[in-house]
């Protein structure tokens, strides 16, 4: 059986609306990505060293990076020469099969969300100005409350003007009080504030906002472990995640980013923001790879629902929709 086949067979149980974002979300990176494989298989009546070549150059492309990339080439033609394909047609599931074990390949690592079952849920986010964090905490604090949970944010960015009262805007938008302190104050003290606030409240979620300052990584490093501190004296275990959002449409540049803020803090997981306004997704695999560390969201689109937990078969989906929906039943 394929494995456009098996992905059909899994993506039919558990078909919804959420596949279909995937596969509007990814569109960019489809054309670029997916059409230019299209083309290669296309052009090529045989599988030999000239169409690994050219698949490789579309990778690297793809922002898929290149130690990755040189990792899937390897894997392929080892899968090639072992199944003994010769029609490049054949490759192409191949491929998508390969994307998805290198993802999830290494140390097992879950993109869910810790939550804590009982008590408060600390979630705090780390990443540089412009990423899109905010939009990203407010859309959160959507989904949370849909789920019927008590939500309160944190304007622990005191330090980017307008940064708090962006995100108030967000708290009132989604229906959720935001913690604050003027302009200028320590955010640690926000952060006292705010887990006092979530306790008295009985709240089960508190969002915490943070600045993005990455010139002074020393001075990052210091703020950071302090707000930490701060919560984890008051909620031994908190916070129970640690979110490093970074903006897709920069490719390369987030995998710079991300390296730095995990020498920073102990970053648990990723939101890539702004997936569906590029043509480099591959991006999602050189950071599982590279980094070690799980994609949990990803933005797909503009929309308060758009902002979606990361599953590798349906990014697999987004790129390939077209060679699942055919596959044989």
């Amino acid at each position: 059986m394929s494995f456009f086949k098996k992905l059909k067979e899994k993506l039919t149980v558990s078909a919804d609306s959420v596949t279909e974002k995937f596969k509007e979300g990814l569109s960019k990176t489809r054309d670029n990505f997916s059409g230019k494989v299209n083309d290669l298989i296309a052009r090529y009546r045989k599988v030999d060293e000239e169409f690994f070549e050219e698949l490789e150059e579309i990778l690297i492309q793809a922002d898929v990076g290149f130690d990755t990339v040189m990792e899937l080439i390897d894997e392929l033609k080892m899968e090639v020469k072992r199944r003994k394909i010769q029609d490049p047609q054949e490759v192409q599931s191949v491929i998508s099969e390969k994307l998805v074990d290198i993802y999830n390949s290494g140390e097992e690592l879950s993109s869910a969300l810790n939550v804590q079952q009982d008590g408060l849920t600390v979630i705090l986010f780390v990443g540089v100005n412009g990423v899109g964090k905010t939009t990203t905490i407010g859309k959160l604090a959507h989904k949370f409350k849909s789920e019927g949970k008590k939500v309160l944010l944190a304007a622990g960015d005191t330090f980017r003007a307008g940064a708090i009262e962006q995100l108030e805007v967000w708290g009132d938008r989604v229906g959720v009080e935001t913690i604050k302190q003027a302009e200028g104050s320590d955010p640690a003290a926000v952060m006292f504030d705010a887990v006092a606030a979530a306790k008295s409240r009985k709240a089960d979620i508190l969002l915490c906002d943070t600045a993005g300052r990455l010139q002074n990584k020393v001075n990052l490093m210091k703020e950071l472990e302090k707000v930490k501190r701060v919560i984890e004296r008051e909620i031994p275990g908190a916070p129970h995640e640690v979110l490093l959002v970074l903006d897709a449409t920069t490719g390369q540049n987030a995998l710079i980013q991300a390296k730095t803020f995990k020498e920073a803090t102990n970053v648990s997981g990723i939101v890539l923001s702004k997936l569906d306004g590029t043509a480099k997704g591959g991006i999602v695999l050189a950071i599982r790879k590279e980094l070690n560390i799980p994609v949990k969201f990803v933005g797909l689109g503009e929309g308060m629902d758009d902002l979606q937990e990361f599953d590798a078969e349906k990014y697999v989906y987004g790129l390939f929709p077209e060679q699942v929906e055919k596959a044989e039943a």
